[in-house]
């Protein structure tokens, strides 16, 4: 069973080692976890899986080889692990219970039973006293009463008798499609990344040091700068309107992002960007920023980044005195035209849903403008943004 998980996820296209594998049956052997398949899902996780994106890829093949564990009765002749089952009554059964158990034939026997009605079954059973089905007094089922027998398929316990609790287990597949949090929105944006020294030499050099001090013949203590992220982003966040269904997710990619980048600056707008921006909310009708200076003041390296669902009227992106909230001069096309030359890297991230996309026609208009650069707000599209801006 092991060794088919290890080849099917290979299949798969999971990248596990056999360095990796041997590691998982170290972690069985010394008894790292009890033995239940909901424990083993979480140990083999941790131990083969090194990627998020190779998540959904791993539930899978776990849902196919552990097959028959998880739903008994699908398959002709299920697996059952009948060591999991021993390990499981020896450590939470009581000796009174035990006994019930040997006074019906042992716990091999029960087992030996439930094989033998696996094979025999190949229907759904309700009622009686044999086979495996619910409303009965069959040793095995589920949602009948039997003093000692193996519940399969009930949501909880009713009477409290269960020699063993076989149910089915169910695990959500990971997709990097969906919104996601703080977290793997950090993972995504350590994908933008450009690495130097410089500045002052204040970090311990510890592989000079043991060279210059094997070289030297006494202590060479030897500094070094500190390695920082070079990469600059000047952050755009639309804010207001439609955006207040977004305002969760937005605030998790606002908090990963001060976090990953040192260097981050960042203005608010609404709906389309025009001749000013603001730093403060509360502020914003008192203390705007021109854009004209943020355009100036940031040179063509950094990479731009604009959040927002891209929803409005098409007049708001198109037309002078668009917007709904003052007379513009000129267009917001215009505006973002000129962040486009200026900046050669630049992305729109858009919250909403990618297959609602062509309802708005205003979406349509700035994706043009980003020349086709717009990607949802999702693990998957923040890494294809990412990959984008690093080139």
């Amino acid at each position: 069973m092991f060794m088919r998980f290890f080849s099917e996820l290979r299949q798969a296209k999971v990248p596990v080692t056999l360095k990796e594998y041997l590691l998982l049956m170290e972690g069985l052997d010394k008894a790292v976890i009890d033995r239940s398949v909901e424990d083993f899902y979480y140990l083999s996780r941790a131990a083969l899986v090194k990627d998020e994106k190779n998540l959904d890829k791993f539930d899978r093949v776990f849902g196919q080889v552990f097959k028959g564990v998880e739903s008994l009765g699908e398959e002709g002749n299920p697996e059952l692990p009948e060591e999991w089952l021993r390990a499981l009554t020896e450590r939470f059964l009581t000796e009174e219970e035990k006994a019930q158990i040997e006074a019906l034939g042992g716990f091999e026997k029960l087992m030996e039973a439930l094989q033998e009605r696996l094979r025999e079954q190949h229907k759904r059973h309700e009622g009686g006293n044999r086979m495996i089905g619910t409303a009965g007094t069959s040793p095995f089922g589920a949602n009948g009463y039997n003093p000692e027998g193996v519940r399969i398929g009930q949501d909880k316990s009713r009477h409290g008798r269960a020699v063993k609790v076989w149910d089915q287990r169910e695990y959500k597949n990971l997709d990097d499609g969906v919104e996601i949090g703080t977290r793997n929105i950090k993972v995504a944006l350590r994908r933008l990344r450009k690495w130097v020294r410089d500045g002052a030499a204040d970090e311990l050099d510890l592989a000079g040091t043991i060279r210059g001090t094997a070289e030297k013949g006494y202590l060479d203590i030897q500094l070094r700068p500190e390695r920082r992220n070079k990469i600059s982003v000047l952050l755009f966040l639309d804010v207001g309107g439609s955006m207040d269904a977004h305002i969760k997710v937005c605030e998790e990619l606002f908090s990963a992002a001060r976090t990953e980048f040192k260097n981050l600056e960042f203005f608010y707008f609404h709906n389309c960007l025009y001749e000013g921006v603001w730093k403060d909310n509360r502020r914003r009708h008192n203390e705007k920023t021109p854009t004209w200076d943020v355009l100036h003041k940031f040179p063509s390296d950094y990479k731009v980044i604009f959040v927002g669902d891209a929803t409005m009227s098409p007049y708001e992106v198109t037309y002078p005195g668009g917007s709904v909230e003052h007379w513009n001069e000129e267009a917001g096309a215009v505006w973002l035209q000129r962040v486009a030359d200026i900046y050669e890297h630049m992305v729109w991230l858009n919250p909403v849903a990618e297959r609602h996309w062509s309802y708005s026609p205003s979406v349509g208009i700035i994706r043009q403008l980003m020349g086709e650069r717009m990607y949802p707000l999702t693990l998957e599209g923040l890494e294809r943004a990412m990959k984008e801006l690093a080139r």
